[in-house]
């Protein structure tokens, strides 16, 4: 299956970038304008005065047994800048995101972190990604609280309680708190993931479906964390076909099974 990079419209609708088919490349690669392994001293195409993408994909492929999910993806993300990955059921988002969270390995390709190549489920990938998945990853009978400190020390960090409930504050879960997860609403347990990516500060992003389960509030929540973590020089990928008001010339699209 082909993966096609272009330029995010976010709520704009600009031009896609130029892709083709190198004749020196095999048939299922497919380079995007920019998009092309960073040379010694190369700049970021979206941001000129940083020097090194912080995090790198080439030429990742994906299988699911014998079925090839996707073959030939690379993109490039400097601090400050985000990559939106659509495309149809079954075309292997989940699986990219795991492989650039660190939780399984490609089929072929290379990931780079800072511009070192980082070998699959390296320590060094894993404690720079904050993962969110499908599910929130709760007990139901712990508070939000509690799910939260455990969440947190699960990704091998610490948060002191104040700033945990901070956290919980800034998603309008402050007065939930002491609440078991059994009665929250998806929404709710959903915030708490949100929750725990402003507490553990990681570099990198990597979110699957965040929208999921969230209202038009929480949408917008989550939007603004985004934005407030490239302001910060984080980056992100996100699997997801909401627009979340991201600035078109700090965004990019990958598409699979296109």
């Amino acid at each position: 299956m082909e993966a096609r990079s272009r330029e995010y419209s976010g709520r704009a609708s600009l031009p896609p970038l130029t892709c083709h088919k190198s004749g020196n490349e095999p048939p299922l690669i497919i380079r995007c304008a920019g998009s092309t392994p960073p040379q010694k001293g190369a700049q970021s195409r979206l941001h000129p005065d940083l020097p090194l993408p912080m995090l790198e994909a080439h030429d990742l492929a994906g299988r699911r047994g014998h079925a090839e999910l996707f073959a030939g993806v690379g993109f490039r993300l400097a601090p400050g800048e985000a990559i939106v990955v659509t495309g149809p059921n079954g075309t292997g988002k989940t699986t990219l995101l795991r492989m650039l969270a660190g939780l399984s390995a490609p089929a072929a390709g290379e990931i780079r972190l800072n511009g070192k190549s980082i070998a699959p489920f390296a320590p060094e990938l894993r404690s720079s990604v904050a993962y969110a998945g499908h599910l929130p990853a709760l007990k139901d009978e712990l508070t939000a609280e509690e799910n939260l400190t455990s969440l947190v020390h699960l990704a091998g960090a610490n948060a002191t309680e104040p700033a945990l409930r901070a956290a919980l504050d800034a998603v309008a879960l402050g007065r939930k708190r002491t609440l078991p997860a059994r009665v929250l609403s998806a929404g709710q347990r959903r915030r708490i993931g949100l929750a725990r990516l402003a507490v553990l500060r990681r570099p990198v992003w990597v979110l699957d479906e965040p929208v999921t389960a969230l209202d038009s509030a929480g949408v917008d929540l989550l939007a603004r964390l985004v934005h407030e973590h490239l302001d910060r020089g984080g980056v992100a990928v996100l699997a997801t076909h909401q627009l979340l008001g991201l600035e078109p010339g700090r965004v990019q699209s990958l598409v699979l099974g296109g």
